[in-house]
């Protein structure tokens, strides 16, 4: 089986998955153009991430979803099990949000300059003037039930389990008093690990806790929910990825 799924996904899925990332992008950047990134940066992303579990087969669950509601903003803190995270965000969470992402990604041919267009906002840590300019960016996002999904641990991880939490998100949170909905991946590991240059057919499963109110404002309140966040996502993973373990890229 594993064998007829390579020539699968070689001979069928990405060549169509190819085509349908470059329709995408180009369908985000001339709508954002058009209409707005509210929508057009949200949607088109969604159906492909979408479409992609469902031409490689991929089957995903989503529990949850009934704890948070459509008209609050939320900053949203995922595990980074690999880059199947992206598809199972973007087309199962349901829900507008801006991704915070790497500056490296702007490279990425048509994604970069689609996700530029739909709003998504870039992270430059290239010195404290481009830092505030990325907060001030997130802020002016997050109204009108957008909400913003920030991976904590900046980097994928090499063996399943979860690196620290980066304090980032937790800071913009306590800034704007917003709450803080954690979030497990499980399954995207297996999928399309870090050191592989296969994809597994492999179930995924998105659980969202319970939102993570501000209990104060300040470092005190930033740790605070920091640490229970991430307890709370390592709670959902199976037992043999719980455990955190050094990530040596997350400083990278």
């Amino acid at each position: 089986m594993k064998v007829l799924y390579y020539i699968y996904q070689i001979c069928f899925a990405l060549p169509i998955l190819l085509v349908l990332t470059i329709l995408t992008a180009l369908v985000t950047i001339i709508g954002s153009l058009i209409g707005g990134a509210h929508i057009w940066g949200y949607y088109p992303g969604k159906i492909w991430s979408q479409l992609i579990c469902v031409f490689l087969l991929i089957p995903v669950k989503v529990r949850g979803r009934e704890k948070i509601h459509k008209r609050t903003s939320y900053v949203f803190v995922p595990n980074h099990q690999g880059a199947f995270d992206i598809f199972l965000i973007y087309g199962f969470l349901g829900r507008n949000f801006k991704w915070m992402m790497k500056k490296s990604l702007r490279k990425i041919p048509f994604v970069g300059k689609a996700c530029e267009s739909a709003g998504h906002i870039f992270v430059d840590r290239s010195g404290p003037k481009k830092v505030l300019e990325t907060i001030q960016q997130a802020k002016a996002s997050l109204k009108d039930g957008v909400s913003l999904v920030v991976f904590p641990e900046g980097a994928r991880t090499f063996t399943g389990h979860m690196g620290y939490f980066k304090k980032g998100a937790f800071q913009l949170a306590d800034e704007l008093q917003l709450e803080v909905v954690p979030v497990t991946i499980d399954g995207s590991f297996q999928i399309l690990p870090r050191t592989s240059k296969w994809i597994y057919r492999h179930p995924m499963i998105l659980t969202i806790h319970d939102p993570i109110p501000p209990k104060g404002q300040g470092p005190e309140n930033v740790k605070a929910t920091m640490t229970e966040a991430y307890a709370i996502v390592e709670s959902a993973l199976p037992e043999e990825y719980k455990g955190m373990i050094t990530n040596e890229d997350q400083d990278h």
